[in-house]
C-alpha cells in the first residue's frame, strides 16, 4: 500500500515543486547518508517528504478487512511554507483516495486521520509537520 500511496504523490508535479529534496519511501530516516538528494551542494537541508507505515489493525465485518495507518513526515530547515504547501497538496491527493497496491491486495479508502504541525527537528535542525491517513484495505 505504501508503493501505491508513494506513486500518487511522486507522480503529482505540484507536491514535488514544494519538495525539492524529494520524497522517501524506502529511508528509515532524513539524513545525508539514507537522502543524499535531500541536501543541496552546501549539505543543508531541502524541503522533502518521508512516507512511512505505522500500524495495521484488523477492523470492519469482513474477515480479511483491515486499517493500514500510514504517516507523510515533512521536513524543511526555512521555515513551514514548502511544508505546509506540500502537506495540503498531499491531503488533496489522498483524502478519500481509491488505490489498489502492486500486490493486488486491493484497498478500499485513504482517509486523512489528522496532523501534527509546527514542529522542531532539532536532529535535522529543520522544521517539521506530520499527517497521517488511515487506509481500509484487504488484509490476506
Amino acid at each position: 500500500m505504501k508503493t501505491a500511496i508513494y506513486d500518487l504523490l511522486a507522480a503529482d508535479g505540484t507536491l514535488m515543486a514544494a519538495l525539492t529534496g524529494g520524497l522517501y519511501a524506502d529511508a528509515v530516516e532524513i539524513s545525508r547518508q539514507a537522502t543524499a538528494a535531500a541536501y543541496d551542494a552546501n549539505g543543508e537541508l531541502l524541503p522533502c517528504g518521508l512516507l512511512k507505515q505505522e500500524t495495521g489493525t484488523p477492523w470492519g465485518p469482513h474477515e480479511h478487512s483491515g486499517r493500514l495507518y500510514v504517516t507523510l513526515w515533512l521536513y524543511d530547515r526555512d521555515g513551514y511554507m514548502a511544508i505546509e504547501t506540500a502537506r495540503k497538496r498531499a491531503y488533496a491527493l489522498l483524502q478519500r483516495a481509491k488505490l489498489t497496491p502492486s500486490d493486488g491486495s486491493g484497498n478500499y479508502e485513504v482517509t486523512h486521520v489528522g496532523d501534527v504541525l509546527d514542529q522542531e527537528e532539532p536532529s535535522l535542525g529543520a522544521t517539521m509537520a506530520m499527517s497521517r491517513y488511515q487506509c481500509t484495505v484487504q488484509r490476506g
